[in-house]
Protein backbone atom coordinates (compact mmCIF):
# COMPACT_ATOMS: atom_id res chain seq x y z
CA UNK A 1 0.00 0.00 0.00
CA UNK A 2 1.22 3.70 -0.64
CA UNK A 3 0.37 7.00 0.06
CA UNK A 4 -0.62 8.83 -3.07
CA UNK A 5 0.23 12.55 -3.34
CA UNK A 6 -1.03 14.79 -6.57
CA UNK A 7 0.32 18.15 -7.68
CA UNK A 8 -0.88 18.65 -10.86
CA UNK A 9 -3.36 20.11 -13.45
CA UNK A 10 -4.44 18.28 -16.76
CA UNK A 11 -5.61 19.70 -20.25
CA UNK A 12 -6.46 17.07 -23.07
CA UNK A 13 -6.12 20.31 -25.67
CA UNK A 14 -3.15 21.80 -25.83
CA UNK A 15 -2.24 25.34 -24.06
CA UNK A 16 -4.94 26.03 -21.74
CA UNK A 17 -5.84 29.08 -21.05
CA UNK A 18 -9.02 29.07 -18.90
CA UNK A 19 -10.87 27.05 -16.58
CA UNK A 20 -13.16 25.59 -19.22
CA UNK A 21 -9.98 24.07 -21.17
CA UNK A 22 -9.13 21.62 -18.20
CA UNK A 23 -10.28 18.43 -17.49
CA UNK A 24 -8.78 19.14 -13.74
CA UNK A 25 -8.12 22.11 -12.70
CA UNK A 26 -4.85 22.24 -10.43
CA UNK A 27 -5.23 20.82 -7.28
CA UNK A 28 -3.59 19.37 -3.80
CA UNK A 29 -4.02 16.08 -2.65
CA UNK A 30 -3.00 13.34 -0.81
CA UNK A 31 -4.49 9.93 -0.22
CA UNK A 32 -3.33 8.05 3.35
CA UNK A 33 -1.61 4.46 3.16
CA UNK A 34 -4.68 1.91 3.52
CA UNK A 35 -7.53 5.09 3.48
CA UNK A 36 -10.51 4.33 2.13
CA UNK A 37 -11.86 7.23 -0.72
CA UNK A 38 -14.62 7.60 -3.24
CA UNK A 39 -14.34 10.32 -5.78
CA UNK A 40 -18.00 11.88 -6.06
CA UNK A 41 -19.91 14.11 -8.87
CA UNK A 42 -21.24 14.16 -12.68
CA UNK A 43 -20.52 12.44 -15.47
CA UNK A 44 -17.63 14.94 -17.05
CA UNK A 45 -16.85 16.46 -13.60
CA UNK A 46 -12.94 15.14 -14.04
CA UNK A 47 -13.09 11.78 -11.53
CA UNK A 48 -12.13 9.32 -14.56
CA UNK A 49 -9.75 11.14 -15.44
CA UNK A 50 -8.31 11.62 -12.24
CA UNK A 51 -8.17 7.95 -11.18
CA UNK A 52 -6.54 7.21 -14.73
CA UNK A 53 -3.61 9.95 -14.05
CA UNK A 54 -3.19 7.73 -10.68
CA UNK A 55 -3.13 4.72 -12.39
CA UNK A 56 -0.58 5.66 -14.76
CA UNK A 57 -2.57 5.56 -17.83
CA UNK A 58 -2.83 9.18 -18.35
CA UNK A 59 0.23 11.69 -18.22
CA UNK A 60 -0.67 14.97 -16.56
CA UNK A 61 -0.37 18.24 -18.36
CA UNK A 62 1.68 19.52 -15.42
CA UNK A 63 2.62 18.97 -11.83
CA UNK A 64 3.43 15.22 -10.23
CA UNK A 65 2.23 12.38 -8.58
CA UNK A 66 3.80 11.24 -5.70
CA UNK A 67 3.47 7.44 -4.01
CA UNK A 68 5.29 7.88 -0.65
CA UNK A 69 7.20 10.56 -1.51
CA UNK A 70 8.60 8.73 -4.78
CA UNK A 71 7.76 10.49 -8.20
CA UNK A 72 5.75 8.23 -9.99
CA UNK A 73 4.83 10.90 -12.70
CA UNK A 74 6.58 9.14 -15.58
CA UNK A 75 5.54 5.49 -14.53
CA UNK A 76 3.42 2.50 -16.36
CA UNK A 77 1.01 1.26 -13.73
CA UNK A 78 2.77 -1.81 -13.41
CA UNK A 79 6.01 0.28 -12.35
CA UNK A 80 3.56 1.85 -10.22
CA UNK A 81 2.10 -1.51 -8.86
CA UNK A 82 -1.74 -0.52 -9.39
CA UNK A 83 -4.67 -2.70 -9.60
CA UNK A 84 -7.77 -0.75 -11.47
CA UNK A 85 -10.97 -2.27 -11.70
CA UNK A 86 -13.07 -0.90 -14.30
CA UNK A 87 -16.66 -0.15 -15.51
CA UNK A 88 -17.39 -3.59 -17.29
CA UNK A 89 -15.43 -6.77 -16.51
CA UNK A 90 -12.16 -7.19 -17.53
CA UNK A 91 -11.73 -11.00 -17.11
CA UNK A 92 -10.32 -14.23 -19.51
CA UNK A 93 -13.79 -15.40 -20.80
CA UNK A 94 -12.02 -19.33 -21.50
CA UNK A 95 -10.09 -19.38 -18.07
CA UNK A 96 -12.06 -21.00 -14.77
CA UNK A 97 -13.39 -18.62 -11.69
CA UNK A 98 -9.83 -19.73 -9.85
CA UNK A 99 -7.29 -19.10 -13.36
CA UNK A 100 -9.08 -16.02 -13.37
CA UNK A 101 -8.40 -15.07 -9.99
CA UNK A 102 -5.11 -16.61 -9.98
CA UNK A 103 -3.53 -14.81 -13.29
CA UNK A 104 -2.36 -11.67 -11.33
CA UNK A 105 -0.62 -13.76 -8.75
CA UNK A 106 0.99 -16.31 -11.40
CA UNK A 107 2.31 -13.25 -13.72
CA UNK A 108 4.07 -12.18 -10.75
CA UNK A 109 5.50 -16.11 -10.18
CA UNK A 110 4.02 -16.22 -6.75
CA UNK A 111 4.64 -19.58 -5.30
CA UNK A 112 1.62 -22.15 -6.28
CA UNK A 113 0.65 -23.04 -2.54
CA UNK A 114 0.18 -19.59 -1.85
CA UNK A 115 -1.58 -18.61 -4.89
CA UNK A 116 -4.44 -21.35 -3.76
CA UNK A 117 -4.54 -19.97 -0.32
CA UNK A 118 -4.81 -16.49 -1.69
CA UNK A 119 -7.57 -17.11 -4.74
CA UNK A 120 -9.83 -19.66 -1.53
CA UNK A 121 -9.43 -16.27 0.61
CA UNK A 122 -10.78 -13.34 -2.01
CA UNK A 123 -13.52 -16.19 -3.59
CA UNK A 124 -14.69 -16.47 0.48
CA UNK A 125 -15.05 -12.98 0.84
CA UNK A 126 -16.79 -12.76 -2.56
CA UNK A 127 -18.72 -15.61 -2.35
CA UNK A 128 -17.36 -17.32 -5.03
CA UNK A 129 -16.28 -20.57 -3.91
CA UNK A 130 -18.77 -22.54 -4.87
CA UNK A 131 -18.15 -21.32 -8.34
CA UNK A 132 -14.27 -21.58 -8.71
CA UNK A 133 -14.28 -24.26 -11.17
CA UNK A 134 -16.99 -22.88 -13.55
CA UNK A 135 -16.04 -21.21 -16.90
CA UNK A 136 -16.27 -17.63 -16.48
CA UNK A 137 -17.65 -17.71 -19.96
CA UNK A 138 -20.81 -19.59 -18.35
CA UNK A 139 -21.74 -16.83 -15.76
CA UNK A 140 -23.97 -14.03 -15.79
CA UNK A 141 -22.68 -10.00 -15.76
CA UNK A 142 -22.62 -9.60 -11.93
CA UNK A 143 -21.08 -12.62 -11.01
CA UNK A 144 -18.03 -11.71 -14.20
CA UNK A 145 -17.99 -8.13 -12.26
CA UNK A 146 -16.94 -10.42 -9.28
CA UNK A 147 -14.37 -11.66 -10.70
CA UNK A 148 -13.34 -8.43 -12.13
CA UNK A 149 -13.55 -7.15 -8.74
CA UNK A 150 -11.04 -10.40 -6.91
CA UNK A 151 -8.63 -9.84 -9.72
CA UNK A 152 -8.29 -6.36 -8.64
CA UNK A 153 -7.85 -7.42 -4.36
CA UNK A 154 -5.94 -10.84 -5.19
CA UNK A 155 -2.69 -8.88 -4.74
CA UNK A 156 -1.34 -8.34 -1.06
CA UNK A 157 1.27 -5.92 -2.19
CA UNK A 158 -0.24 -3.46 -4.49
CA UNK A 159 0.15 0.01 -3.96
CA UNK A 160 -3.68 0.81 -4.21
CA UNK A 161 -6.68 -0.44 -5.81
CA UNK A 162 -8.40 1.53 -7.90
CA UNK A 163 -12.51 1.40 -9.14
CA UNK A 164 -14.02 3.00 -11.55
CA UNK A 165 -17.63 2.85 -11.20
CA UNK A 166 -17.38 -1.00 -10.95
CA UNK A 167 -21.31 -1.75 -9.63
CA UNK A 168 -22.57 -0.16 -12.53
CA UNK A 169 -23.58 -3.68 -13.97
CA UNK A 170 -24.62 -4.74 -10.86
CA UNK A 171 -28.26 -5.83 -9.91
CA UNK A 172 -29.35 -3.08 -7.24
CA UNK A 173 -29.75 -5.75 -4.36
CA UNK A 174 -26.64 -7.13 -5.47
CA UNK A 175 -24.74 -4.10 -5.51
CA UNK A 176 -26.12 -3.06 -2.08
CA UNK A 177 -24.48 -6.28 -0.75
CA UNK A 178 -21.10 -5.55 -2.64
CA UNK A 179 -21.06 -1.99 -1.27
CA UNK A 180 -21.13 -3.71 2.19
CA UNK A 181 -18.40 -6.27 1.47
CA UNK A 182 -15.76 -3.89 -0.05
CA UNK A 183 -16.13 -1.81 3.01
CA UNK A 184 -15.58 -5.08 4.84
CA UNK A 185 -12.84 -6.27 2.49
CA UNK A 186 -11.05 -2.84 3.19
CA UNK A 187 -10.89 -3.15 7.02
CA UNK A 188 -10.06 -6.90 7.17
CA UNK A 189 -7.19 -5.97 3.95
CA UNK A 190 -6.47 -2.52 5.00
CA UNK A 191 -6.04 -1.70 1.45
CA UNK A 192 -5.59 1.71 0.05
CA UNK A 193 -8.87 1.80 -1.90
CA UNK A 194 -9.74 4.85 -4.60
CA UNK A 195 -13.42 4.44 -5.77
CA UNK A 196 -15.09 6.32 -8.74
CA UNK A 197 -19.15 7.02 -8.81
CA UNK A 198 -21.43 9.15 -9.42
CA UNK A 199 -24.05 7.88 -6.78
CA UNK A 200 -23.88 9.86 -3.38
CA UNK A 201 -25.05 6.40 -1.80
CA UNK A 202 -22.52 4.11 -3.14
CA UNK A 203 -19.88 7.04 -2.00
CA UNK A 204 -21.01 7.87 1.45
CA UNK A 205 -21.64 3.98 2.40
CA UNK A 206 -18.08 3.00 0.93
CA UNK A 207 -15.18 5.24 1.95
CA UNK A 208 -14.38 7.23 4.92
CA UNK A 209 -13.54 9.96 2.56
CA UNK A 210 -15.67 11.75 -0.38
CA UNK A 211 -13.85 13.89 -2.51
CA UNK A 212 -16.66 16.05 -3.97
CA UNK A 213 -16.06 17.04 -8.02
CA UNK A 214 -17.37 19.37 -10.33
CA UNK A 215 -16.00 20.94 -13.47
CA UNK A 216 -12.70 19.44 -12.89
CA UNK A 217 -12.37 21.12 -9.34
CA UNK A 218 -12.52 19.49 -5.90
CA UNK A 219 -14.61 21.22 -3.76
CA UNK A 220 -14.57 19.29 -0.40
CA UNK A 221 -13.49 16.15 1.36
CA UNK A 222 -14.32 14.97 3.84
CA UNK A 223 -16.74 12.24 5.77
CA UNK A 224 -20.31 11.61 4.94
CA UNK A 225 -21.47 13.85 7.94
CA UNK A 226 -19.44 16.86 7.14
CA UNK A 227 -20.55 16.66 3.73
CA UNK A 228 -24.25 16.39 4.51
CA UNK A 229 -23.70 18.82 7.77
CA UNK A 230 -21.52 21.69 6.74
CA UNK A 231 -21.00 21.60 2.74
CA UNK A 232 -18.31 23.87 2.05
CA UNK A 233 -20.06 24.76 -1.69
CA UNK A 234 -23.35 25.05 -2.57
CA UNK A 235 -22.64 22.26 -5.36
CA UNK A 236 -21.71 20.01 -2.40
CA UNK A 237 -25.20 21.38 -0.37
CA UNK A 238 -27.24 20.62 -4.09
CA UNK A 239 -25.61 17.36 -4.82
CA UNK A 240 -25.81 15.33 -1.89
CA UNK A 241 -29.04 14.75 -0.11
CA UNK A 242 -31.69 13.64 -1.49
CA UNK A 243 -33.59 16.16 -2.53
CA UNK A 244 -30.39 18.59 -1.82
CA UNK A 245 -30.53 21.81 0.35
CA UNK A 246 -32.59 24.84 -0.02
CA UNK A 247 -30.79 28.07 -1.21
CA UNK A 248 -32.30 31.03 -0.49
CA UNK A 249 -30.99 34.39 -0.98
CA UNK A 250 -30.41 36.62 1.75
CA UNK A 251 -29.18 40.03 3.18
CA UNK A 252 -27.74 41.49 5.87
CA UNK A 253 -27.83 44.99 7.03
CA UNK A 254 -27.48 46.21 9.90
CA UNK A 255 -28.95 43.69 12.83
CA UNK A 256 -31.93 42.35 10.03
CA UNK A 257 -31.37 39.43 8.17
CA UNK A 258 -33.61 39.76 5.02
CA UNK A 259 -34.56 36.18 3.63
CA UNK A 260 -36.33 35.50 0.47
CA UNK A 261 -37.83 38.90 0.81
CA UNK A 262 -38.94 39.03 4.47
CA UNK A 263 -37.10 40.75 6.92
CA UNK A 264 -35.80 38.80 10.45
CA UNK A 265 -33.90 39.85 13.45
CA UNK A 266 -30.54 38.81 12.94
CA UNK A 267 -29.56 36.32 16.06
CA UNK A 268 -26.57 37.27 18.24
CA UNK A 269 -24.92 34.22 17.42
CA UNK A 270 -24.47 34.96 13.43
CA UNK A 271 -21.73 37.18 12.97
CA UNK A 272 -22.23 37.69 9.42
CA UNK A 273 -20.91 41.33 7.63
CA UNK A 274 -23.36 43.25 5.89
CA UNK A 275 -23.98 42.32 2.28
CA UNK A 276 -25.51 39.19 -0.21
CA UNK A 277 -25.73 36.13 0.77
CA UNK A 278 -27.26 32.48 0.22
CA UNK A 279 -29.17 30.92 2.84
CA UNK A 280 -28.97 26.85 2.79
CA UNK A 281 -30.80 24.60 4.80
CA UNK A 282 -31.21 21.07 4.15
CA UNK A 283 -34.83 19.99 4.07
CA UNK A 284 -34.41 17.78 7.19
CA UNK A 285 -33.75 20.77 9.45
CA UNK A 286 -37.03 22.75 8.13
CA UNK A 287 -39.78 22.68 10.00
CA UNK A 288 -43.62 23.69 10.54
CA UNK A 289 -43.74 26.80 13.10
CA UNK A 290 -46.26 29.34 14.19
CA UNK A 291 -46.56 33.03 12.47
CA UNK A 292 -45.03 34.29 14.92
CA UNK A 293 -42.01 32.34 15.59
CA UNK A 294 -38.71 34.22 14.74
CA UNK A 295 -36.84 32.93 11.56
CA UNK A 296 -39.84 31.62 10.19
CA UNK A 297 -40.92 32.55 6.30
CA UNK A 298 -44.63 32.00 5.51
CA UNK A 299 -44.77 29.75 2.17
CA UNK A 300 -47.47 27.79 -0.33
CA UNK A 301 -48.03 24.61 0.18
CA UNK A 302 -47.95 22.77 -3.97
CA UNK A 303 -46.80 19.48 -3.45
CA UNK A 304 -47.11 16.67 -0.23
CA UNK A 305 -45.44 13.42 -0.52
CA UNK A 306 -46.09 10.46 1.60
CA UNK A 307 -43.01 8.62 1.23
CA UNK A 308 -43.85 5.87 4.24
CA UNK A 309 -40.67 7.14 6.60
CA UNK A 310 -41.37 10.61 5.86
CA UNK A 311 -43.36 13.09 4.27
CA UNK A 312 -41.86 15.25 1.79
CA UNK A 313 -43.44 19.07 1.41
CA UNK A 314 -42.86 21.64 -1.24
CA UNK A 315 -43.91 24.99 -0.77
CA UNK A 316 -43.60 27.90 -2.29
CA UNK A 317 -41.92 31.24 -0.57
CA UNK A 318 -42.39 33.96 -3.26
CA UNK A 319 -40.58 32.89 -6.36
CA UNK A 320 -37.98 29.95 -4.82
CA UNK A 321 -39.17 26.69 -3.79
CA UNK A 322 -38.76 25.37 -0.26
CA UNK A 323 -38.87 21.38 0.48
CA UNK A 324 -39.10 20.23 4.00
CA UNK A 325 -38.90 16.38 5.10
CA UNK A 326 -41.28 16.07 7.94
CA UNK A 327 -43.08 13.17 10.34
CA UNK A 328 -45.68 12.05 8.36
CA UNK A 329 -47.62 11.21 11.54
CA UNK A 330 -47.55 15.44 11.83
CA UNK A 331 -50.56 17.07 10.86
CA UNK A 332 -49.31 17.89 7.37
CA UNK A 333 -50.93 21.16 5.49
CA UNK A 334 -53.12 20.86 2.64
CA UNK A 335 -52.78 21.59 -1.03
CA UNK A 336 -52.63 25.55 -1.20
CA UNK A 337 -52.18 26.30 2.77
CA UNK A 338 -49.92 28.91 3.85
CA UNK A 339 -47.23 27.16 6.16
CA UNK A 340 -45.12 28.98 8.37
CA UNK A 341 -41.70 27.20 7.97
CA UNK A 342 -38.24 27.46 10.28
CA UNK A 343 -35.28 28.57 8.30
CA UNK A 344 -32.91 29.65 10.91
CA UNK A 345 -31.26 27.75 13.29
CA UNK A 346 -28.03 26.16 14.08
CA UNK A 347 -28.12 23.73 11.11
CA UNK A 348 -28.57 27.03 8.82
CA UNK A 349 -25.54 27.71 6.50
CA UNK A 350 -24.56 30.83 4.49
CA UNK A 351 -22.56 31.50 1.41
CA UNK A 352 -21.07 33.99 -0.55
CA UNK A 353 -19.55 33.36 -4.13
CA UNK A 354 -20.81 29.73 -3.58
CA UNK A 355 -18.37 29.29 -0.79
CA UNK A 356 -19.84 28.49 3.26
CA UNK A 357 -18.93 31.66 4.99
CA UNK A 358 -17.12 30.52 8.07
Amino acid sequence: MARIDLDLAHAYGPNPKQDSDYALLPLKMSFADGGAYALLGPSGCGKTTMLNIMSGLLMPSTGSVRFDDRDVTRLSPQERNIAQVFQFPVIYDTMSVADNLAFPLRNRKMPEDQVRKRVGEIAEMLELSGQLDQRAADLAADAKQKISLGRGLVRPDVSAVLFDEPLTVIDPHLKWQLRRKLKQIHHELKLTLIYVTHDQVEALTFADQVMVMTRGRAVQVGSADALFERPQHTFVGHFIGSPGMNFLPARVQGRTLEVAGRVLPLSSELALSEGEYKLGIRPEYVALASADAPGALPATATQVLDIGTHALLTAQCGEWALKARLNPEATLPRLGETVWLQVLGTHACFYQNEELVP
